[in-house]
């Protein structure tokens, strides 16, 4: 670990980019409220006024791209059906 570098935001970076990357909905989800709650760590630990609202208003973002994510309908069979290139059920 560096000195004067805040070790959460590179957390939260990586909870993001792992969220974007998800499969479901469920583990996009779960990325994006622990990316949040790693943008609050970061923001405690600021000493710099600016950078602590950034912090805070993306914890916010991530939750409520947690909450869009939670709402998103899975892929309907069909889809994963012609992806998958599968004859049809029968």
């Amino acid at each position: 670990m560096s000195f004067g570098r805040n070790p959460h935001v590179a957390k939260a970076e990586a909870e993001e980019q792992k969220a974007r990357s998800a499969k479901d909905p469920a583990a996009c989800e779960l990325a994006w409220r622990e990316g949040a709650r790693q943008w609050e760590r970061a923001a405690e630990r600021e000493t710099d006024d600016r950078r602590r609202q950034q912090y805070v208003e993306r914890a916010e973002a991530a939750r409520t791209s947690a909450d869009e994510a939670r709402h998103r309908d899975p892929e309907p069979v069909e889809s994963l059906i012609a992806k998958l290139k599968l004859p049809p059920p029968n």
